[in-house]
């Protein structure tokens, strides 16, 4: 199997599947790395049971769509919980559906989290009712997206312009 025989081939392995958001097939991995199909196969198959890849995500743009999303990144000031940590208010929080990412960071604030809704209104009811009364939040600062430019690598608009003059003669 690969993965046992050769880490350089597994973090290959890894950068065609980040690079190519799952949409190339194993059997184009194998040729890409010059390796047999079932042991590229194996090995994502063993990467997935050690939880290195955690999921497979299709990225869409919903304002190509009828939907309504509304995504807003919350800022989260929270007091950690003795001898938890931070790591029980986050479980707290990722918890509920409406959480699209969550991560500890450095900074002003301790915690990121995205979430989406249907409406501005629902987003702030979802801050105002679920996250401001935990015990542990001190404070809160919602930002809504006005527009997708890129997400995890993908431009949505590419609007290249051809700014060529036309000759004619």
């Amino acid at each position: 199997m690969l993965l046992k025989g050769d880490l350089t081939v597994m973090n290959e392995i890894l950068n065609i599947l980040d690079k190519e958001k799952n949409s190339v097939s194993r059997a184009k991995i194998a040729q890409m790395l010059g390796a047999d199909e079932k042991e590229v196969a194996e090995s994502i198959k063993q990467l997935e049971k050690e939880n290195v890849i955690v999921g497979y995500k299709t990225i869409i743009n919903w304002d190509k769509t009828d939907r309504d999303v509304v995504t807003a990144l919350i800022e989260l000031r929270i007091t950690p919980q003795r001898g938890e940590g931070f790591d029980k208010v986050a479980e707290r929080i990722y918890k509920y559906p409406q959480v699209k990412s969550l991560y500890l960071m450095s900074g002003a604030y301790d915690l990121a989290v995205t979430i989406e809704g249907k409406s501005m209104k629902e987003v702030a009811l979802f801050v105002a009712q679920k996250l401001a009364p935990m015990d542990s939040i001190i404070s809160t600062a919602t930002h809504f997206v006005l527009k997708k430019y890129k997400e995890e690598g993908i431009v949505f608009e590419d609007d290249e312009k051809d700014t060529r003059q036309v000759i004619t003669l």
